[in-house]
């Protein structure tokens, strides 16, 4: 197992591993007696149809052979399956087939498997235990953290809970099977980590990234492993998003509002934060004055096939602005957005004048590059 890389997220008693490498899946029996789950308890691992088709059969035959009594859920893959209506069904499922408090969840796919039946765990017999197996590059920031949640009609996310997981088991070898856009997507939270945390990773991401869009080993576990590292020294310092927590949301406020916008199909999760991510650095370069800032973000994002043009979105300002207000981290009607005060560092700014998001909105196409 020399070639795991391995990391703690920080709570105390709530403290859990981060296991990345290639191949963890075939060696799960071993990494489960490892966290202390033994056979005499009941297994249900949660997944979507694409990840399911392949690789449902091989985990629940390795976990059978290992003697463990497993059942297994499937939902449809995409945004639709974080509903209520999916959520109830995975609950009335493991009631039918006897789960129950010792009961362990583990979580097989990207970020809306894990959100899904992370909330499942943390609300099923008020409260059992679950692993996340993230299947995508964009799971290594949503698996990360203990944020579950499904969504609501009127909001993404706005039913959920902090439930941490009691490990994350991050086979890279699953993500040989992404699509090109589904790794562009990846990275579009890989070089967040980088953007508000750390200039050294943005540099490092810069130099490296042929290799890392390739997903070329051992580049891409070390892009992993860091930006893991970021997010779980943030969430180790304010695990229920008091304060600093708020940071890894750099591009969520646009990014979610073009989201809904779009009735969660005009884009991907990543894309629209990336969109997200290149108004922030611009709104930022506004606030900060931090000459380059947004041209480098942009120009990064960019070369990991990420979009960053905003003038071709067919919502007006006042549409974009009207959905921001709906955002999470509103408090007391005030919009509070994470800017870059210079790369590597993020901070909550609650002060920007709504004159300058409009003049950023509003730019020309040639001054978002």
């Amino acid at each position: 197992m020399e070639s795991v890389k391995t990391l703690t997220v920080d709570l105390g008693e709530r403290s859990y591993p981060i296991w990345i490498g290639q191949g963890l899946l075939s060696k799960l029996p071993a990494y489960l007696q490892t966290l202390g789950i033994t056979s005499s308890q009941t297994l249900l691992v949660v997944t979507d149809d694409h990840v399911g088709a392949l690789y449902l059969e091989p985990v629940l035959k390795g976990l059978q052979r290992a003697g463990f009594r497993v059942f297994s859920y499937s939902v449809p893959a995409g945004e639709q399956a974080k509903s209520l209506s999916y959520y109830e069904q995975i609950i009335t499922y493991a009631l039918e087939h006897k789960l129950d408090r010792q009961s362990v969840i583990l979580a097989l796919g990207g970020g809306v498997v894990g959100d899904l039946a992370g909330f499942v765990a943390s609300t099923y017999m008020r409260g059992i235990p679950f692993v996340q197996l993230p299947t995508t590059l964009l799971a290594h920031d949503s698996s990360v953290g203990g944020k579950v949640a499904i969504n609501h009609p009127l909001g993404k996310n706005m039913i959920g809970s902090f439930h941490q997981p009691l490990a994350v088991i991050y086979d890279t070898a699953t993500l040989s099977t992404l699509p090109e856009r589904e790794v562009a997507c990846g990275f579009a939270e890989v070089l967040k980590h980088g953007f508000i945390w750390d200039e050294a990773f943005v540099d490092w991401l810069e130099e490296n990234a042929n290799p890392c869009r390739a997903l070329q080993e051992p580049f891409l576990s070390e892009a992993l492993y860091r930006a893991c590292h970021i997010k779980s020294q943030v969430v180790s310092q304010d695990e229920k998003e008091t304060g600093l927590r708020a940071i890894l949301n750099f591009g969520h406020t646009f990014g979610h509002a073009f989201e809904a916008l779009g009735h969660y199909r005009d884009f991907t999760h990543g894309e629209a934060v990336a969109i997200g991510m290149a108004v922030a650095a611009h709104v930022s370069e506004a606030v900060y004055g931090q000459q380059g800032l947004a041209e480098r973000v942009t120009r990064l994002l960019s070369t990991y096939g990420l979009p960053v043009e905003w003038h071709t979105l067919p919502w007006s300002f006042e549409q974009v602005l009207e959905k921001m207000y709906t955002d999470k981290k509103v408090m007391a009607g005030r919009l509070r957005l994470v800017l870059l005060e210079r790369m590597g560092r993020a901070v909550i700014a609650d002060h920007v004048a709504e004159t300058t998001l409009r003049a950023v909105w509003s730019l020309p196409f040639q001054n978002q590059l």
